[in-house]
């Protein structure tokens, strides 16, 4: 059965943690490297960080058609690509760092929780995708 990276190491990707050569994993860690950038700038570059995003989040998607065997026919669509909560992951990941330096006790917490949240659910949509029961958008 295949398996993709889990949350943990996901997590530690967008942190900037890479233990191993996974292209998942890498561009994981660049897409926060570019919503920290995002964060930290006016709307200037803004259409070429997107373009930059876009390009990652369409290489982990070509990525995980690879690595992940076919869905079984009654398997669910899910609404989005492993590409783009990964993307999500990165921007709350960036988002959740900001909060520690500059935000309420309150956005803080949400900032985090969010970000909790989502890995929860980048997991088990993994272990989904691999076991075949959940099938990605765009995929056969």
């Amino acid at each position: 059965m295949a398996s993709l990276p889990a949350k943990h190491q996901v997590l530690q990707a967008c942190r900037g943690e890479l233990s191993e050569g996974n292209p998942m994993l890498r561009c994981a860690h660049e897409l926060t490297t570019l919503h920290e950038r995002r964060l930290a700038m006016t709307d200037a570059d803004a259409d070429e960080i997107d373009a930059l995003r876009t390009r990652l989040i369409r290489d982990i998607d070509r990525w995980i058609t690879v690595q992940v065997p076919p869905a079984h026919g009654a398997a669910h669509v899910h609404t989005e690509t492993i590409g783009a909560v990964i993307d999500r992951l990165a921007k709350f990941t960036a988002h959740a760092y900001a909060a520690l330096a500059r935000a309420s006790e309150w956005d803080l917490r949400e900032a985090w929780q969010r970000l909790g949240e989502l890995a929860v659910g980048y997991d088990d949509l993994a272990a989904e995708v691999c076991a075949g029961i959940r099938r990605l958008p765009g995929a056969s």
